[in-house]
């Protein structure tokens, strides 16, 4: 990739942490969720990084139903747009739950490459886990989205690609800020380009004050963005000003004017080999 390649924008809307309490702009309910992919999608975004949550408690769920519902209503205005479902198991970790919505047949499906601590808690990802997570993939024609916080990850992703459990094309997030990984400096991203797999498609992302730097080395290193309040809720450094969605979305959009980098379309990400093997379009 370089900086003459079309900007990938991996929209990030809602994530497992923001609540209503936190900020009234995190979208929760499926409503919330289809209004503002959808907005997102009118502005110019790639794909979308889905987490579902319950209508009654606003909690993280897995439900395949939920998805289906978010899945169905943003397919309806944005036919084209490539659907990545979270499949983390940050607040579930039984395999039946963390693969159930692949049954809806998604474009892609996050799988982070190992264990990690955050702050205040840990997401277990357990080597039997990923590789049962990977074949499921594999057999309902999801490709991964390889969801990377530190540089050992990047040598595991190396490692299932040798062992044919990841398939081209290959689409990573190195995703920045987190206190046990990869900060968003140039150092550290250089060192963890280093490792992609070959010909992979690559997007830099930063947890809270980290997301708009992250993003900004990105776009001037060839590389896409993930953006969206599931990383930050902040639309400034300071955390003065609560960000909405699609004002982080034009943050991104003035960074890529700056560059002369225009929007990888869907249509265009899909043709590459990322919408789903077993969905026709």
């Amino acid at each position: 990739m370089s900086v003459t390649t079309p900007l990938i924008v991996n929209f990030t809307p809602t994530g497992m942490v923001p609540t209503k309490e936190m900020t009234p702009h995190v979208p929760i309910s499926v409503a919330e969720i289809v209004e503002q992919v959808h907005e997102a999608a009118e502005l110019g975004i790639t794909l979308v990084h889905l987490h579902a949550r319950s209508e009654t408690t606003g909690k993280p769920t897995w439900e395949a139903d939920i998805y289906a519902r978010i899945f169905e209503g943003i397919r309806r205005h944005c036919p084209d747009l490539v659907l990545c479902a979270s499949l983390s198991g940050r607040n579930f970790n039984e395999f039946e739950k963390r693969s159930e919505v692949l049954s809806l047949h998604p474009d892609m499906g996050s799988l982070t490459l190992s264990s990690l601590n955050f702050p205040g808690q840990a997401s277990v990802n357990s080597p039997e886990m990923i590789r049962l997570l990977a074949e499921a993939m594999i057999e309902k024609g999801v490709h991964p989205e390889m969801e990377v916080f530190d540089l050992g990850m990047l040598h595991y992703g190396n490692y299932l690609v040798q062992k044919g459990l990841i398939r081209s094309p290959f689409y990573v997030n190195i995703i920045a800020g987190n206190i046990s990984g990869i900060q968003a400096n140039l150092s550290e991203l250089g060192l963890a380009l280093q490792l992609l797999p070959k010909g992979a498609y690559w997007a830099f992302g930063g947890i809270g004050r980290q997301q708009m730097p992250a993003a900004a080395m990105a776009v001037a290193n060839g590389g896409g963005v993930r953006i969206g309040l599931e990383d930050n809720i902040y639309r400034d450094a300071g955390r003065n000003h609560l960000a909405t969605n699609i004002e982080l979305v034009k943050k991104v959009h003035d960074l890529a004017d700056l560059f002369e980098r225009k929007i990888m379309t869907p249509a265009e990400f899909g043709a590459m080999g990322f919408y789903n093997r077993m969905r026709r379009r």
